[in-house]
């Protein structure tokens, strides 16, 4: 495993993109829990795009551009969905006697899809598996599969931390500014503004 793999997957997986995103709004709306529930949904949506690249299966998106162009504008139609919804949802604005929401958080089945949801519909994440992983496995390498099995892994679980931390990050502040509804709505409209421009950029990708 070397150390130009390591920084260039922290690199990666630090960059805000649409889990992050979400585990920020899971981490804010709904505290700790649902933080880690929201980052370990959202990394178990990136493992179908790493077994397709492994399997060979990416080949069908990078040279189909009717496939490519499916899924995509599913992703783009999903994106909007969340939008719509994290400025229809307004539980984390009903704050009780002990601080928390009065409704509750949401299930974790329903997190947990909401985030596998969020990458499995993004195709670009196939098309980065296609060229990140191939970069750090030699050509001809008769164990290439099994290398870029154990690369994909370690890829997930740096993702799956740094969601983590994002969201911690984000359930610490949560005190601060869940009693103060118009903080709220404001928090709300940033997040639902977001998933919009994640959608559109995704949609001209």
């Amino acid at each position: 495993m070397s150390t130009a793999f390591l920084l260039t997957t922290l690199v990666v997986v630090l960059t805000p993109g649409t889990g992050v995103v979400y585990t920020l709004a899971a981490g804010l709306s709904h505290g700790r829990r649902a933080s880690v529930v929201a980052a370990f949904g959202c990394t178990l949506g990136t493992v179908p795009h790493a077994l397709a690249t492994v399997t060979g299966l990416a080949a069908l998106l990078h040279t189909s551009a009717v496939a490519f162009e499916v899924v995509r504008y599913l992703g783009v139609a999903y994106l909007l969905y969340m939008a719509w919804s994290t400025l229809r949802d307004k539980r984390a604005l009903v704050v009780g006697d002990d601080g928390a929401a009065a409704d509750g958080p949401p299930p974790a089945s329903r997190v947990i899809l909401s985030g596998v949801l969020l990458n499995l519909l993004n195709p670009k994440l196939t098309m980065f598996f296609v060229a990140f992983l191939p970069q750090f496995v030699p050509a001809g390498d008769p164990g290439s599969v099994a290398a870029m099995l154990r690369l994909s892994a370690v890829f997930t679980g740096m993702t799956f931390v740094v969601f983590v931390a994002y969201g911690m990050c984000a359930a610490a502040v949560r005190g601060h500014v869940l009693g103060r509804p118009r903080v709220m709505a404001g928090i709300r409209r940033v997040f639902a503004a977001s998933f919009v421009g994640l959608g559109a950029k995704l949609a001209v990708a």
